[in-house]
This record gives structure tokens, C-alpha cells and sequence, in this order.
């Protein structure tokens, strides 16, 4: 079965987007980085593609040149198990980016990622409509998700 292999476009920062992503994330490294010679859209010496492993996923990040920029059209999605773990991300990958709402933000390179607790999965499956409608009304408020005021929030029917 082929495998399939992410690949971000990026304008000439492609290595310092991968060294930055592993930076945050265990189980990453950068498995090979091919350069540009003379004569390119690139200084010589610049990264071309670099083929990274992030969380244990293969990655590619190729230096395209300005023709196309990110979207929230495509993101990342990062589950996490409690507010420690979730802020790491968050202020990580916000670091020097722009939050978004509802968990969602772009890092300084323009990616698009969402930043989601684990519990959002479990409290959906228990399929009470109102509690996670009240959970995802105090998400919407927010930027940064807040744990512990959404549990709040959808224990409210229950409490």
C-alpha cells in the first residue's frame, strides 16, 4: 500500500518550518534535506525539500517560492490529553504566528493548525445534544480553549 506524504509549499523558510515543528513534537527528526544548485529560484544552498518525520508521520516541506500561500482550507490537527499538553502547542506553534478562534491558529510560517483536547471526542460520543451544544457555544467564545471552563460548560445540564 503507498504511503502518504503531506507536502507543504513553502517561500524559502521550508528548513527552518521543519527544525522549528521538531522542536515541539517527539518522535521527529529530518530524514534528508535536498538543496538547490546554481542557476535555481533559490540561492544555491538553499533548501529544496526537506523530508522530515513529525510525531512519527513523514512530512515533506518544499521551498516553491511565493506562487501559493496557506489556508484554513487544509490544517493540522493536533489532539491532546489535558491543558499542559494543549498549551505546549498552543504557545509553541503560536510563537510568532496568529490565533484563530475555536482552537484553531497559524504559525509563523503561515500553516494552519487546530489545537484539540481529546475530551471534545469522548463528550461527543456520549450523544447529549444539549451538553455539547453548550460546549461548543463556550468554544466559539474562544480563542485558546480553555479545558476546563468547556467541561464546565457541558456538565451544565448534567450539574
Amino acid at each position: 500500500m503507498p504511503t502518504i506524504t503531506p507536502c507543504l509549499w513553502f517561500d524559502g523558510t521550508a528548513e527552518a518550518a521543519a527544525e522549528h515543528y521538531l522542536s515541539l513534537f517527539p518522535d521527529s527528526r529530518i530524514d534528508s534535506v535536498s538543496r538547490y544548485g546554481g542557476g535555481a529560484p533559490f540561492p544555491a544552498g538553499t533548501a529544496m525539500l526537506v523530508q522530515f518525520t513529525l510525531a512519527g508521520r513523514g512530512f515533506q516541506a518544499l521551498n516553491g517560492g511565493p506562487h501559493f500561500r496557506f489556508t484554513e482550507a487544509i490544517s493540522l490537527s493536533v489532539p491532546c490529553a489535558d491543558q499542559a499538553e494543549y498549551d505546549h502547542y498552543w504557545f509553541g506553534l503560536g510563537d510568532g504566528g496568529r490565533p484563530g478562534r475555536c482552537g484553531w491558529l497559524h504559525d509563523r510560517f503561515g500553516v494552519s493548525w487546530q489545537i484539540v483536547p481529546e475530551m471534545f471526542g469522548t463528550l461527543f460520543k456520549r450523544g447529549d445534544g444539549a451538553a455539547t451544544g453548550r460546549m461548543m457555544a463556550a468554544m466559539m467564545g474562544m480563542s485558546r480553549l480553555d479545558i476546563a471552563a468547556l467541561e464546565l460548560a457541558y456538565a451544565g445540564a448534567e450539574g
